[in-house]
C-alpha cells in the first residue's frame, strides 16, 4: 500500500465502495464507511486519519 492508496479526509472517492478509516501510522482501526464514487470522504475522529478502500462495489455505477 502506497501514501496514494490513502483519501484524506474531505477528499472525493475515486471508486464506490467499503473504506477503511487507517490511523496516523498506517494501522487498521478495524472501523468501515460506505462511500458513494465522487462523494467526499467524511471528518477524521483524529488528527492525521486517511482512508483506504477494502471492498469496491462490484457493479458499474462505482467504476472508475
Amino acid at each position: 500500500m502506497s501514501k496514494d492508496d490513502l483519501l484524506k479526509p474531505g477528499e472525493a472517492a475515486k471508486r464506490s465502495g467499503q473504506y477503511e478509516r487507517v490511523g496516523p501510522r498506517g494501522g487498521s482501526t478495524g472501523k468501515e464507511i460506505t462511500v458513494p464514487k465522487g462523494h467526499r470522504m467524511p471528518p477524521g475522529s483524529t488528527r492525521g486519519e486517511r482512508f483506504r478502500i477494502v471492498d469496491p462495489t462490484k457493479n458499474k455505477s462505482g467504476r472508475g
